[in-house]
Order: structure tokens, then C-alpha cells, then sequence
């Protein structure tokens, strides 16, 4: 009998019996399926069942590991772990999809959601901060894929970045400079490119005696600051019923005297009540959206403001007004670094377009932008 069959079996005559999960009741599972018995076999055993139902599983040990920021399993055999570098393939695998389903099961339902085949994934939160993301097989091959992302032990400042090469010391200035002038800017990037880890030290460089609402999907920031609110969005329950978006969270932000008001991540309809926001005396404002270059920022909003009833001429209105400075982070090589700084300008068409200020190369070096001069007014007004 096969070590997955064996830990198969005495869970399953554990939960007949409603026995508990302890050292003689695992030994006496063992004998009874004609199992030598002896305390380093038990304790063993009891050991792989007790990752099997508490945690993570057999991912623990994988999310404890300093440094990492991700965890993906990719079915039952490849699973792999991100410490900012790019993905390293681990030694961790499951002794079939069974046994991946049966943990994404479990950590869904510790969070109060249902994953089954009538609703096969799901986009949550753990209790320890972790953000969950599971497809069950067959949607998903070559098997159930999860997706974990761990938040940061302690949240990093921009010194901290900089150690990592995220941004040069010359960039750590620049950014710093953004947002004490309380300029309203974006952070792009592609998935995990660093945005909320950047977004989170730069909110820890405003002011201490101003008041910051975060209103986040999922809550991941933590930024060093000793007046910061945060919202976090509701999805509906297995009823359907008590979500509550994003969308209404950040109309309750405004009402709660914020003099930051930063959207975790700009995504949907809360883009319109963001740019409304910004554009009536909340300066300093903030978020993350998701782009391929700064370039693409005008045109990610467009769509989501359109998306949401706004024409296209009035959200390019309202995003002239309401936003200066976008920040973009690309992966390189696996490392996350920001490149680019851009602000934004309205052409003769009245349409908004992104024009490159400060560019940043790998290794530090930085180039000025025809857009450099707009950028030094605005830090100057």
C-alpha cells in the first residue's frame, strides 16, 4: 500500500469513528490496517494528517518561507513559489487532484464561500491575510489550480525597495516628492508586478497627521502610517445575497473626512466615483490599475469608465482633471523595478494621453522626457 493510499485510509477510518486527530487514535488506525506500529510511524503519520486539515496543507510550509509572495499549484504535480525572482518549481506535490480539490475545498469554506462544480471558483481572502484564488478541474488543467498570494511580514518603505532594485535612489526621490506635493496618481503594471508593495510604501511616506481611506477589493495594504482606514469589498454569500462592491465602499470613503483616498485596485465601475472624488478637493488620491505600459493608462480608463455609463469625451474630462502622475512597474527578469513616471496631458482633440516625464533603466540610470517640464510644475504648484 502506497503512502497516499495508507494516510487515505486512516482518515477515512478517523472520520468514521469521529475519533480526534491524536497520537493513539492515529496508532491504533495504523494497527488496525495491519500496519507496523511504532511512535516515529504514528507521530509521522499524524503529522502529514494534521497539514492535510489545518493550514494550508503541504503548502505550509511553502508560505512560511521567507520571502515568498506566491504560491501556485498548477494541479497536483508542479507547484511552484515566487520570491520575487520568478516562479522556481518546488519538490511539494499532491498524490492526485482529489487531494488539491479537497484543500481548495476547505480553505474556501473556512472563509465562509462555496466551491463545487456548481460554482468551481473562487476569489477570497484567508484569516492570515492570504489572498486565495482556485479553478477546479475540469475548467482548469492539467488539474485544480490555486493561486496564493502572502502578504508582506511587515510593510516595506522605499529604502527597503531600494535594497531589492525596485527603485533607484534617484526614483525614490522623485516618487517621494509625488506624494508629498499630494499630486493624484496611478501605479500600473502587469500582475504581479510589485503594485501594491510600491503603493504601500509610498502611503506610508504621507504626512502622519493626514487621515488615509483605503478601499480595497481584498485587503493587502498595510502601509507604515498611523491613520489609515480600510473598507474591504463583500461578495455575496451561497445565497447570493449581502455583496457589497467596491463601488459603494468608495462612495462611503468620501463621507468619512479622508484627506487620501486610495483605491487598492481600479478595476470596474468604482473608477467613475474615483475620478468624481479627485476631482472635487480630495488631492493626493490614489490606486493601482492594471496596464502594459503608461502609454495604455488613458485608454484603460476609458473603458472602464465607459463600461460603467460614462460617455467617452467625459471621461477623458474628468480623467484630465482628476489625475497627474501615473508610475509603471514591469517585471525584469523576474525582478520588479519601476520604469517610468508620466503625467498626463489633454491634445487639441480633447482626449487625455500619457507623456513619458522619467524613464528608469536597470541599472538606475535615468532619462528626462519632453513630459519632465509639466511633471516639475506640477511638484511645484
Amino acid at each position: 500500500m502506497s503512502r497516499p493510499e495508507l494516510l487515505e485510509r486512516v482518515r477515512d477510518r478517523l472520520a468514521a469513528a469521529g475519533t480526534p486527530l491524536d497520537p493513539v487514535a492515529v496508532a491504533r488506525a495504523l494497527a488496525e490496517e495491519g500496519r507496523p506500529v511504532g511512535d516515529a510511524e504514528a507521530l509521522a503519520v499524524l503529522d502529514e494528517l494534521r497539514r492535510d486539515v489545518l493550514g494550508a496543507g503541504p503548502l505550509e510550509p511553502l508560505l512560511r518561507e521567507e520571502g515568498v509572495t506566491d504560491v501556485l499549484v498548477n494541479g497536483p504535480g508542479a507547484v511552484f513559489l515566487d520570491r520575487g525572482e520568478g516562479l522556481e518549481l518546488t519538490t511539494v506535490r499532491f498524490p492526485d487532484d482529489l487531494a488539491v480539490r479537497r484543500l481548495a475545498q476547505r480553505l474556501a469554506a473556512s472563509a465562509g464561500r462555496r466551491l463545487d462544480d456548481a460554482t468551481p471558483y473562487v476569489d477570497l481572502r484567508l484569516r492570515d491575510g492570504t489572498r486565495f484564488h482556485a479553478v477546479l478541474a475540469p475548467l482548469s488543467r492539467p488539474g485544480t489550480v490555486l493561486s496564493l498570494r502572502v502578504p508582506s511580514g511587515r510593510p516595506l518603505d522605499l529604502a527597503a525597495l531600494g535594497t531589492r532594485g525596485t527603485v533607484c535612489e534617484e526614483g525614490a526621490r522623485l516618487l517621494r516628492r509625488i506624494v508629498r506635493g499630494r499630486l493624484a496618481f496611478l501605479v500600473t503594471g502587469g500582475t504581479g508586478s510589485g503594485k501594491t508593495t510600491l503603493l504601500s510604501a509610498l502611503l506610508g511616506v504621507v504626512d502622519p497627521r493626514q487621515r488615509i481611506v483605503v478601499v480595497e477589493d481584498a485587503s493587502e495594504l498595510r502601509p507604515d502610517h498611523p491613520h489609515v482606514v480600510g473598507l474591504e469589498a463583500r461578495p455575496p454569500n451561497v445565497e447570493g445575497a449581502g455583496a457589497v462592491p467596491l463601488q459603494v465602499l468608495v462612495r462611503q470613503a468620501l463621507r468619512m473626512r479622508p484627506d487620501r483616498l486610495v483605491v487598492g485596485e481600479v478595476r470596474g465601475a468604482e473608477v467613475v466615483d474615483l475620478l468624481t472624488a479627485m476631482n472635487t478637493g480630495h488631492e493626493g488620491g490614489c490606486g493601482t490599475l492594471h496596464a502594459n505600459s503608461c502609454a495604455d493608462v488613458p485608454a484603460r480608463v476609458e473603458a472602464l469608465a465607459m463600461a460603467a455609463g460614462m460617455p467617452r469625451e467625459a471621461a477623458h474630462s474628468q480623467l484630465a482633471s482628476a489625475l497627474d502622475v501615473v508610475v509603471h512597474l514591469v517585471r525584469d527578469g523576474g525582478a520588479r523595478r519601476v520604469a517610468e513616471v508620466a503625467v498626463l496631458e489633454r491634445g487639441a482633440d480633447g482626449f487625455v494621453e500619457a507623456v513619458p516625464a522619467v524613464t528608469f533603466g536597470r541599472a538606475g540610470e535615468t532619462r528626462t522626457h519632453p513630459g519632465a517640464d509639466r511633471l516639475g510644475d506640477l511638484l511645484c504648484r
